[in-house]
């Protein structure tokens, strides 16, 4: 089983930044490659042929 971190996750991984009348800039870190590969791996897309 994983350990758990007691420090909280660093100020600069997720930040939303309101611009005005509704408009938000959301930074977040980027997938690993690993796991967007498994993702489509296990997922085929819609609409394709069987």
């Amino acid at each position: 089983m994983p350990e758990e971190k007691d420090s909280p996750a660093p100020e600069n991984l997720f930040k939303a930044e309101y611009l005005g009348s509704g408009t938000f800039t959301v930074s977040k870190p980027k997938r690993r490659k690993a796991k967007t590969r498994q993702s489509q791996l296990k997922n085929p897309r819609r609409g394709s042929r069987k």
